[in-house]
This record gives C-alpha cells, structure tokens and sequence, in this order.
C-alpha cells in the first residue's frame, strides 16, 4: 500500500483525522529536528524547540496554501527557520561573555590574528563558536550555522529560509566579517597578551 503523499495527510487533518496528524509528525519530525539543532540553543533544549515549532505547524496549518513545484516540507522549514530567529533574538539580550580556555585562545588567535578559521579548531572550541555566534543578528547566526557548523549547500539553505543563494552568498560574507569583528572585540586583547606559538601568526626566534 502506497504512503499517503503530505497533502493527502494535511486533508484528512483538517477532517480531525488524528492518526494522520501523528503520521505527519513523525514524516517531518527529522527536518525539524536538524533545523532546532542548526539552532544551538542555550536555553531551549532541541526537543522543547522541535514541539514548539510542531506546535506552531498544526496552528498555521490553515494558513497553508499548496504551490505546484514546491514541497511541503519547504514551507515547515521557513516556518521552522522563523521560529528560531524568534528564539535568537531572545536569547541575543542575554549573551555572556565566558573566560577563555587553551582550546579556545588557538582557536582565536586563528581567527583574530590570521584572519582564518581552521574546520577542525572551530570543532574543538564548539562552546566559544556558539557564544561568539550569540552576539550575531539572530538571522547572521543562524545562517553561519548551517553553512558553516551544519556543513549545508547553498541550495539547501535557500529552501529552508526562502533567500537566493546570491543573497545568502553576501549576507555570510558580511555575517562572517562581523564574526570576526566581534571576536577581536571581546578577545582581541587577551590573545594579543597571550605567549607566542608557532601556527598563531607570530614568527619563531631565529
């Protein structure tokens, strides 16, 4: 027996069919889920963040107008997308700056005196990479991570937030910039003070 296709669910939904409803939960539950994580939350786990914006699916669900071409599932990634800026932007009043450790200072020293972030520094010094990408526009940060943390296309971003790919190509330019910005601003100093390494843009004794 064929699967329902997702607009054969969203009518029998809108009869009050509730195991359709679960059906559709579990179909889209991954995508949501792998767009709360892009999220990184500090104050909202990811299962809390995946109920809300399913939460929010089934209450805008009448709203929803089919479009020849154009998948369901691209309209539950914006609305996904829209309900974790909103969170962002909440948490964004609340960012605190944490003390630095060894990791974290390479990792740094990287990006505020070489101008270039290794992948597999910014992997290590996770926790800092969230609390720089804190003090981004909520839209900025979002976006570095799913291109830059999430590994993403730009064609796959474009169908989650609904921008061109032109549009996301300048505004990661321009997030990237104010990232690095942000991080000679909070830290600049304490890695400027910091002892010499090789591979952290000072030159050995000869």
């Amino acid at each position: 027996m064929d699967e329902p296709s997702d607009l054969e669910l969203l009518a029998r939904i809108a009869h009050g069919d509730q195991a359709a409803a679960q059906l559709l939960v579990e179909r889209v539950q991954p995508l949501v889920v792998r767009i709360a994580r892009a999220h990184h939350s500090r104050q909202l786990p990811v299962d809390d963040l995946v109920h809300e914006v399913l939460s929010t699916m089934f209450a805008r669900l009448s709203a929803y107008t089919p479009r020849p071409g154009i998948p369901f599932a691209h309209w539950l990634s914006r609305l996904a997308v829209h309900a974790c800026l909103d969170r962002l932007r909440a948490e964004r009043r609340h960012a605190v700056v944490q003390p630095l450790d060894e990791p974290q200072r390479r990792w740094l020293e990287v990006l505020v005196v070489d101008g270039a972030r290794p992948v597999d520094e910014a992997f290590a010094a996770r926790e800092l990479v969230h609390a720089l990408l804190a003090e981004l526009p909520p839209r900025d940060r979002l976006l570095l991570t799913l291109l830059d943390l999430e590994g993403r296309s730009l064609s796959e971003v474009a169908a989650m937030t609904g921008w061109s790919q032109l549009v996301i190509k300048v505004r990661a330019f321009r997030a990237r910039r104010r990232l690095r910005t942000i991080a000679h601003t909070r830290y600049g100093e304490q890695v400027a003070s910091s002892p010499a390494r090789p591979g952290s843009g000072a030159q050995d004794p000869v």
